[in-house]
């Protein structure tokens, strides 16, 4: 088969994407089955290996399909029976349930759900497309298109001294392969890391399958972080790396305060500790921005790293890195990951900053997630009244509730799954065994659910599992 001969409407992406889910829906076992390989599916369609990896990507993301270092790709079990997602790893759990025709998912944390930017940046594309023909399109830029590296650099800079130039800016396939090459170039295998936690699960399986030592920091429950303990685990432990977002922690919901921001950026200073910022919610908070930790901390220091795809959507799952430092080693690491991602898709993205559009984006859709939090905070009042704890969010789509009396989480999760909800169990959110009486729920999810009835099946689940 080749897709040579895709009808011009489509990009090559899409097609390869079609062929899989086909390839997909031909699995009919219970048991994991793996799929072609990036090479293989490339030789195999006659399209670049970019282009598969781009198709695999968005199904991943999807749920249809997971990755397994060092062996490839599989597609998930297409068992109906919740039976059979009993035992096993919770969130090998999780992303099959995800997938499962008429789930109610709530496990997520998706804003661009409530309004994307696909229709946009797919008109965009027609548009270049017809500026830059294929003949006419530069060589491969494997850390990413020179436009949209600039727009980054400008966005991210705030004044002479801490200003970024389109050198520091490293663009990858998704965040994924972006945090793979960062752990690799920072060689941090059998080093020692300190990460907020609750820490997105993504982040937290990367650092543990690269042999890091990790020392989680627990927000208290006042809402604070514990300064006196970071200052003494920087001073007595081997500490490379502190990990933190840059603005709100998700999915706990909390903001530094000034006097902390302050407070950690001195710290970080007085034991040259490096910060890794995740500044993956950055542009999502409700309120008034405050300033990121980055605008205090020493920039020769400093990592920060994102996506697109929480403010645009799953057509824009690019990953991206700035950093001053160990360039040479970034340029190698990404050219050697062979990084081929559409010219076209990338510029339509750095048209979206330039042009104003991505501002106007951002601010409807900030407005629409504070008002669907504040609908969901009455939803969760009516239904789950003290059952729970929580505080309301100031970014992000999801709220982070703490059971008030001891359940068994994984039995709740196992009991919404039979009444086709997912929900994400708190322990997914540490490898420690921290946070097993949370649970993250999205307020944006995928289906057309009612949700009070999925909200009283929790309540339900949760009066179940209660112990003793």
């Amino acid at each position: 088969m080749t897709l040579r001969g895709e009808r011009q409407a489509d990009f090559a992406y899409q097609a390869v994407y079609r062929y899989m889910i086909s390839l997909i829906n031909e699995v009919s076992t219970d048991t994991r089955v793996k799929l072609p390989s990036l090479r293989q599916l490339a030789g195999r369609l006659n399209v670049s290996i970019s282009t598969v990896q781009y198709a695999y990507s968005l199904l991943e993301k999807e749920g249809r399909v997971y990755s397994v270092a060092k062996s490839g790709y599989y597609a998930w079990p297409r068992s109906t029976s919740p039976l059979a997602w009993v035992g096993g790893d919770l969130l090998d759990r999780l992303y099959a349930a995800a997938r499962r025709p008429g789930m109610v998912v709530l496990s997520g944390d998706e804003p661009a759900l409530l309004a994307s930017l696909d229709g946009a940046l797919l008109r965009l594309e027609r548009e270049l497309v017809r500026q830059y023909p294929g003949h006419l399109q530069p060589w491969s830029q494997p850390c990413g298109v020179w436009e949209l590296r600039a727009a980054l650099a400008a966005r991210y800079t705030s004044s002479p001294t801490r200003c970024w130039h389109a050198d520091d800016v490293y663009i990858g396939a998704d965040l994924r392969g972006v945090l793979d090459i960062l752990i690799d170039v920072l060689g941090l295998k059998g080093t020692t890391v300190i990460v907020e936690s609750p820490c997105d699960w993504l982040v937290l399986r990367l650092l543990q399958d690269a042999g890091v030592r990790i020392i989680e920091l627990p927000w208290t429950a006042e809402g604070r972080l514990d300064l006196a303990t970071l200052d003494q685990w920087l001073c007595h432990e081997p500490v490379q790396l502190l990990l933190l977002s840059s603005k709100v922690s998700l999915p706990s919901g909390i903001a530094l305060s000034t006097h902390e921001r302050l407070a950690v950026a001195q710290m970080l200073e007085q034991h040259g500790c490096w910060l890794l910022e995740n500044d993956t919610f950055g542009e999502l908070g409700f309120m008034e921005p405050q300033a990121a930790l980055r605008e205090l901390v020493n920039p020769e220091r400093l990592m920060v790293f994102s996506s697109f795809e929480k403010v645009l959507g799953s057509e824009a799952p690019y990953g991206y890195l700035l950093s001053r430092r160990m360039s040479s080693e970034l340029q190698r690491q990404f050219l050697l990951r062979s990084f081929r991602l559409s010219s076209i898709r990338q510029r339509a993205i750095a048209r979206l900053y330039q042009s104003g559009r991505m501002d106007l984006h951002l601010r409807a859709l900030r407005l629409q997630l504070h008002e669907q939090a504040q609908q969901m905070c009455q939803r969760l009042d009516l239904h789950l009244g003290d059952q729970v704890a929580y505080r309301a969010p100031v970014a992000g789509a999801a709220f982070w509730l703490g059971v008030t009396r001891a359940v068994d989480m994984r039995q709740v999760f196992q009991r919404l799954l039979s009444q086709h909800v997912v929900i994400a169990p708190g322990e997914l959110f540490s490898l420690s065994g921290l946070h097993q009486q949370h649970l993250r729920v999205s307020h944006t999810f995928h289906g057309h659910p009612d949700l009070d009835i999925a909200l009283a099946a929790i309540s339900d689940a949760l009066r179940h599992a209660q112990k003793g």
